[in-house]
C-alpha cells in the first residue's frame, strides 16, 4: 500500500500562486494513477485534478486554465500549481493515488490533507 503526504498548503490573498506537493512511498509509483481532491467546509470532497501513470491529464472545469496536474516518477511526486487562486478555491486538498486497473469500488489511498486558503 502506498503511503502519501501532503505539503505546500497555506494562505494566500486572491490572484495569487501555491504549488502542492504530494510525497509517495512504499509502493512503485509509476503504476499508479494520480489525483487532487479538495473538500471544502459543508461541501463534499470533488476532484481538482488527475494524471494517469502514463500521463495524460484531466481537470474540473472550475480550474481548468489556473491549475496544472504533473508527475516526476523519479522523485515518486506530484505536483499541483495552482495560479490565480480564487477565494473560492478555499479547502482542504487531499493526494489520491489508485493503481492502475484497480476495482472502481477501489478508492485507493489518500494522504492526510494540506489546508489551502485564499483571502479576498
Amino acid at each position: 500500500q502506498v503511503q502519501l503526504v501532503e505539503s505546500g498548503g497555506g494562505l494566500v490573498q486572491a490572484g495569487g500562486s501555491l504549488r502542492l506537493s504530494c510525497a509517495a512511498s512504499g509502493s512503485i509509483f509509476s503504476i499508479y494513477n494520480m489525483g487532487w481532491y479538495r473538500q471544502a467546509p459543508g461541501k463534499q470532497r470533488e476532484l481538482v485534478a488527475a494524471i494517469t501513470s502514463v500521463g495524460s491529464t484531466k481537470y474540473a472545469d472550475s480550474v481548468k486554465g489556473r491549475f496544472t496536474i504533473s508527475r516526476d516518477n523519479a522523485k515518486n511526486t506530484v505536483y499541483l500549481q495552482m495560479n490565480s487562486l480564487k477565494p473560492e478555491d478555499t479547502a482542504v486538498y487531499y493526494c489520491n493515488a489508485k493503481k492502475v486497473f484497480s476495482a472502481p469500488t477501489d478508492s485507493g489511498s489518500w494522504g492526510q490533507g494540506t489546508q489551502v486558503t485564499v483571502s479576498s
